[in-house]
């Protein structure tokens, strides 16, 4: 089997170094200057059920803008820094006003950053005219998201994609049927409740690292504007990643990219 040529074997070990090793909760404790173990026991009785309620609801509100809003192909690079602004401002609000500002400003932030990973997936050549692409879109913020129970093993960004897989197509096979509204207006139908609980199974470890980091009596405004340009900046990392494999695997094949990701690490 050919290998790879230089320039994509150098873009699949930057996607493997981003996809295997998340930094997200490093950066956040390198900011704060304490472990994150330790902010999130400083977080408030009864404040994990809420951030994890408020994050089940904010990747609704993405599935949403995913289903009704994206449009198919459109040229161009992702607009990185558009995204980052306004997830900065929301962090700011948020960062003001504790808690509560959190759970107002979750839906807006998370959003804001799904339309940017969607911005990346297009740099990378996905077609979002077709659903499972942009269902593809909200699984990012499974892969850039660590698990608390994660161990040390080869390749869990591949073992991650088999386990969404069938989600994924299960979910678009249901829009297919029912269409864009019916599918929305259920979201307890069994193919979208399973895609959305195994993203927020990840994605919520990440948005209780940045609640447990936000709300520091220390952080205010200017902390919680920080915290979120961390965040983006991770799942853009993230969104760039994922996207570059599959458009990687669009052109030499799954099967010799999955050799070459893994020969990256060796």
């Amino acid at each position: 089997m050919a290998d790879l040529p230089h320039v994509d074997l150098a873009d699949l070990s930057r996607s493997r170094r981003l996809l295997e090793h998340p930094s997200l909760a490093v950066q956040v404790a390198d900011y704060v200057g304490m472990p994150i173990e330790a902010l999130v026991k400083r977080l408030p009785a009864g404040a994990r059920k809420v951030i994890g309620d408020a994050t089940q609801k904010a990747l609704g509100a993405s599935l949403d803008v995913a289903l009704r809003t994206l449009d198919g192909r459109r040229p161009g690079a992702a607009a990185d820094w558009i995204h980052r602004g306004m997830v900065m401002a929301s962090g700011a609000a948020g960062g003001a006003v504790g808690l509560p500002g959190l759970l107002l400003e979750l839906p807006f932030s998370l959003t804001v950053m799904f339309r940017s990973i969607a911005d990346h997936a297009r740099a990378q050549g996905e077609d979002l005219s077709q659903i499972a692409a942009r269902l593809e879109c909200l699984t990012v913020f499974a892969y850039g998201s660590r698990s608390r129970s994660d161990d040390a093993a080869e390749s869990a960004y591949f073992a991650m994609r088999a386990t969404l897989a069938r989600a994924v197509s299960q979910a678009a096979e249901l829009v297919a049927e029912r269409g864009i509204a019916e599918a929305v207006s259920e979201k307890g139908a069994p193919a979208i409740v399973q895609l959305l609980a195994r993203i927020a199974q990840r994605l919520g470890v990440s948005v209780t690292d940045k609640a447990a980091a936000q709300l520091l009596p220390i952080i205010g405004a200017a902390g919680g504007a920080a915290i979120n340009t961390l965040f983006i900046n991770h799942y853009q990392d993230t969104a760039w990643a994922h996207f570059t494999v599959r458009r990687l695997e669009r052109l030499h094949g799954p099967e010799a990219v999955r050799i070459a990701y893994e020969r990256a690490g060796a």
